[in-house]
């Protein structure tokens, strides 16, 4: 009953202070390596500050928030949860929000952190274990055929002493 409640202070300072965009001093670093080294730590920061209260860590949907406010949301695990969707269809979803899921604003992650986000979130379907493949029937035995006779010498002619 209380968690509720603890849920719009939660989300008031959540609002009133967005999150705080890169770091502070620049590095000197190969550029590319920085974007995508950056991004992901962001995006990994991201999810765990406005995602994962309601999809959890691993991304199963199984939180007590999720259970208090009645969310029935996807496993992220699960490979048919994106199946048919688009990246952008996804990256709409996030920057719009759904339903009882709030939009990621743009002072809080910028596109190219939602695109990333996108990315993340559908590596959480690799972590999972691969399916066993079904087993199947061994194939018949052949019949067992009697065993092959040893081959025959011919009769050796007496030879004369």
């Amino acid at each position: 009953m209380l968690k509720p409640l603890l849920l719009l202070p939660a989300v008031l300072v959540m609002a009133y202070f967005p999150a705080p965009v890169g770091s502070p001093t620049p590095q000197k670093t190969n550029a590319s390596t920085e974007k995508t080294a950056g991004v992901s730590a962001r995006v990994k920061e991201i999810y765990k500050i406005d995602c994962e209260m309601c999809h959890n860590a691993n991304g199963d949907g199984k939180t007590d928030l999720s259970k208090d406010m009645s969310l029935i949301l996807n496993d992220f695990g699960d490979p048919k949860t994106f199946d048919g969707k688009s990246d952008q269809q996804i990256f709409e979803m996030i920057r719009k929000g759904k339903d009882k899921m709030p939009p990621e604003d743009a002072p809080r992650a910028t596109d190219e952190q939602i695109r990333g986000l996108v990315q993340y979130l559908r590596t959480f379907s690799k972590d999972l274990p691969a399916v066993a493949p079904e087993a199947t029937p061994a194939p018949a035995a052949a019949p067992a055929s009697a065993p092959t006779p040893a081959p025959a010498t011919a009769p050796t002619a007496p030879t004369g002493n």
